[in-house]
């Protein structure tokens, strides 16, 4: 055998080998996974609903002493400082993502130039919450219905503002549907998360928002905000009496949101499996189930396909309504 047929029978051996250890290791990997804490970044300030929804599930899942998941929050930028963090990290499954239909559907129409691919640089492992969201207003507002709001809004175009956890977040992009379905001019107020948006709300300083529930809940019960309808196809059993925004004058308006868990692109699928398992068994827990229903949060569960699909086709949808909306990252 000549010296370069020789040369390449043994690279040939050398990275099969290779290979086959590879495969090896990630298996042992997965069996004995994890063997540290496991990081869950929340790409917003604390007090938000992902943030809330991340901290419920992280105190789930460590209820088994062998898993310990801790919460992390990274803001800015509407949440792309923090994924950009998480795309960035190892693929081990030891840094996790807590992202939504912004970071991950709508972001990609709004920012040309966006600092990550949300598809190519991440890895789905399982949506986590479907989330009901709800149209309120400072009680100072004259308006007591969604009519009420649209007519005022119209009768002073510009008037009103409303405020959002950032350009291009959901609160924003749920906002800017209303206004194009509704016909009205609301000026956008973008804040670095929900939970300095809803501050400026409750003092009166910003008229109105979108929010998603866990945040307001609270708020809308004890009357320092007016809820004026959900930003759902449906009605939730938090608010029963509440009309959804469709049913109160927008005929067909729905901004439908979920959270889920991604991890950098890379991750070993038996790691990937291992995670899926976990999640959607802490997701079946009858105390977290309790947990997120008081918070209008409806658990999701899937596997990581089901969950690429939904995120697939959410940014096609959402794009369109970037679109005819013309709405832009501020």
């Amino acid at each position: 055998m000549s010296a370069m047929k020789l040369a390449s029978s043994l690279l040939r051996r050398f990275l099969g080998a290779a290979v086959l250890a590879a495969g090896v290791s990630s298996g042992v990997n997965a069996q004995s996974f994890p063997e540290k804490p496991i990081r869950i970044i929340v790409a917003y300030p604390p007090g938000g609903g992902a943030d809330i929804a991340a901290r419920a599930l992280a105190a789930t899942m460590s209820q088994d002493s062998r898993w310990q998941v801790i919460v992390e929050n990274i803001g800015g930028a509407a949440g792309i400082v923090g994924t950009q963090a998480a795309a960035r990290a190892a693929p081990d499954g030891y840094t996790l993502l807590m992202g939504t239909n912004a970071t991950h559907a709508i972001f990609v129409s709004l920012y040309p130039k966006l600092s990550y691919d949300p598809v190519r640089d991440f890895t789905p492992i399982t949506n986590v919450v479907t989330v009901a969201s709800v149209l309120v207003v400072h009680p100072q507002v004259p308006a007591s219905s969604l009519k009420e709001l649209i007519g005022y809004a119209k009768a002073n175009p510009g008037k009103l503002n409303y405020a959002s956890g950032g350009s291009g977040s959901n609160a924003h992009l749920a906002m800017e549907l209303l206004k194009m379905m509704a016909g009205i001019q609301v000026v956008h107020v973008p804040y670095k998360g929900i939970g300095p948006a809803l501050q400026d709300v409750l003092a009166g300083r910003v008229h109105m928002m979108i929010s998603n529930m866990p945040p307001v809940v609270p708020f809308i019960k004890d009357g320092r905000l007016k809820a004026l309808g959900m930003a759902d196809a449906q009605r939730t059993a938090l608010l029963p009496d509440l009309p959804t925004l469709s049913e109160a004058g927008v005929t067909g308006y729905k901004a439908d949101l979920w959270w889920g868990i991604f991890g950098p692109a890379g991750v070993p699928a038996p790691v990937v499996a291992r995670l899926n398992a976990e999640i959607r068994k802490a997701l079946d827990t009858p105390a977290l189930k309790t947990r997120f229903a008081s918070l209008g949060l409806e658990p999701a569960g899937g596997t990581p396909q089901e969950f690429a699909s939904t995120i697939r086709s959410d940014i096609t949808k959402w794009a369109q309504v970037v679109k005819v909306s013309g709405a832009t990252a501020q």
